[in-house]
């Protein structure tokens, strides 16, 4: 089964700065991630790359900033008074901040600290860089219903199916696992 806009996937990433920083990783955190193709959860180059994969296949891809969080914007800064934060508020040039705005919740990076302002950089902490990942497609739903298996199938083909079917399985179970578990 091959991703579509529309699918509902499963996937392990590992991503990187063009340096080799490790930014995010799946695996680390123990959990693939969900989400629906084409639904705008996702950054496009990300997405975009998902489409036309097979349950198991595994792709490396490069996002230019265009493709990812966009370029950075240096007007995209404000300077608030220092007392906006409070008298022990410890601010940190590179750190970063959580604020409500108007438009919800953000991030900020302390950009520079003066005697009676800050000035923060309200642009996404990954806006401007090439993003590199490599993607592995776990499991792949398009149509529950859709859902006959044979023993012969691939590992990843029966994790799906059974994951559909709300058999609580784990991408720990082997094969024999998974067959007994669609077999019960």
């Amino acid at each position: 089964m091959q991703v579509k806009n529309g699918s509902t996937v499963s996937v392990h990433y590992r991503g990187t700065l063009g340096d080799g920083t490790e930014f995010d990783n799946s695996r680390v955190r123990g959990e693939a991630l969900n989400f629906q193709v084409g639904s705008g959860q996702m950054i496009r180059g990300f997405n975009d790359a998902l489409v036309g994969m097979s349950i198991g296949q595994t792709k490396s891809v490069t996002l230019s900033p265009a493709e990812a969080y966009g370029p950075r914007h240096p007007e995209a800064t404000q300077v608030v008074p220092r007392s906006a934060f409070g008298p022990d508020f410890e601010f940190i040039v590179g750190g970063t901040i959580q604020g409500n705005g108007p438009n919800g919740p953000f991030l900020a990076k302390i950009h520079e600290v003066a005697d009676s302002e800050v000035t923060l950089d309200m642009n996404h902490p990954l806006a401007g860089e090439e993003l590199n990942f490599e993607i592995e497609l776990v499991a792949v739903d398009d149509d529950k219903s859709s859902d006959a298996w044979t023993p012969s199938m691939k590992k990843a083909q029966l994790y799906q199916i059974a994951k559909s079917r709300g058999l609580g399985v784990t991408t720990k179970y082997t094969k024999a696992q998974l067959v007994e578990a669609l077999s019960a």
